[in-house]
């Protein structure tokens, strides 16, 4: 997965938009962009949603349920595990503990649906509290659903009373850009792909292909979207380009023809296994995209 796009649960137009957007995933909201009173409605809406022939053929489908804190939980994943969903998008997660118990209440839905054990996917927030951010190291080891970590700032200015998350040449305040490593440090430790977060100046159009091409360069694998016109961008950036490709490509049979040493040279360059590596997931990055 590339792109992730939030849509909200209650709103059956942008829902009907977000399937032509081309996003990789599609996240059904039921937290942030649905009202206290609208919660209700939502669940029904997503479920007849997600249950739909059109909706499954066009993207993965996730939705994000309300937090543990909200008591909200358990009745968004009994109104819309019938549904199938392709998994689950946790927020203010504040440790892999979060994540297990989230796998332990699945693993009874999906048998209570005719689901395949284990079949749900979980893709948690991990930065939304300051716990959760002092949290990154307890993902490694958790449940084989985790789909990849992601981060949120909003939440987290939120939660400290910072005023702002960046500063005035547009950059994320020291705060944030802690929160955005311990992201991309966790997801790397679990094993998972790290998603980047929102950028909500959707406007912005040069500062979101910069941010894009920032967080691909810094390891991420993929980015959240709050509007379909920051889809293909996100497509667009987080696809290795057909050059990229011919060089891991080219690095990989290297040592293949090599015979796997730990180091050799290509062009008068040293490569070594860290740089095989690198190719590698490129390569795997590649594939999934087609396989896509």
């Amino acid at each position: 997965m590339r792109s992730l796009l939030f849509v909200p649960g209650d709103a059956e137009r942008k829902l009907a938009k977000g399937l032509g957007s081309g996003a990789d995933v599609l996240i059904v909201d039921l937290e942030d962009s649905v009202a206290a009173s609208a919660k209700e409605a939502a669940r029904a809406t997503a479920a007849s949603f997600i249950g739909s022939k059109d909706a499954r053929a066009a993207a993965t489908l996730f939705v994000r349920v309300n937090d543990f804190s909200t008591g909200l939980t358990d009745e968004d994943l009994a109104a819309i595990m019938p549904a199938k969903p392709a998994g689950i998008m946790l927020p203010k997660c504040s440790s892999g503990d979060d994540v297990m118990l989230l796998s332990t209440k699945l693993r009874v839905h999906e048998a209570q649906n005719d689901i395949e054990d284990g079949a749900t996917l979980i893709l948690p927030i991990i930065t939304e509290t300051a716990v959760g951010v002092l949290a990154g190291a307890t993902y490694q080891s958790t449940t084989p659903r985790l789909a990849g970590l992601t981060w949120g700032a909003e939440d987290l200015s939120a939660a400290v009373g910072a005023r702002a998350t960046r500063d005035a040449d547009g950059r994320y305040t020291e705060l944030f850009r802690h929160a955005r490593t311990i992201t991309l440090l966790a997801a790397s430790a679990a094993g998972a792909p790290a998603v980047d977060t929102v950028y909500p100046d959707f406007r912005n159009e040069a500062g979101f292909r910069a941010d894009c091409e920032e967080a691909e360069r810094d390891g991420f694998t993929a980015k959240m979207a709050i509007h379909p016109a920051q889809v293909p961008v996100i497509n667009e950036v987080f696809t290795p380009s057909p050059e990229a490709v011919a060089e891991a490509e080219r690095v990989v049979a290297a040592f293949k023809a090599a015979g796997d040493p730990g180091v050799l040279a290509i062009d008068g360059k040293m490569y070594d296994r860290p740089h095989l590596r690198l190719a590698e997931r490129v390569l795997a990055r590649a594939s999934n995209t087609k396989s896509g």
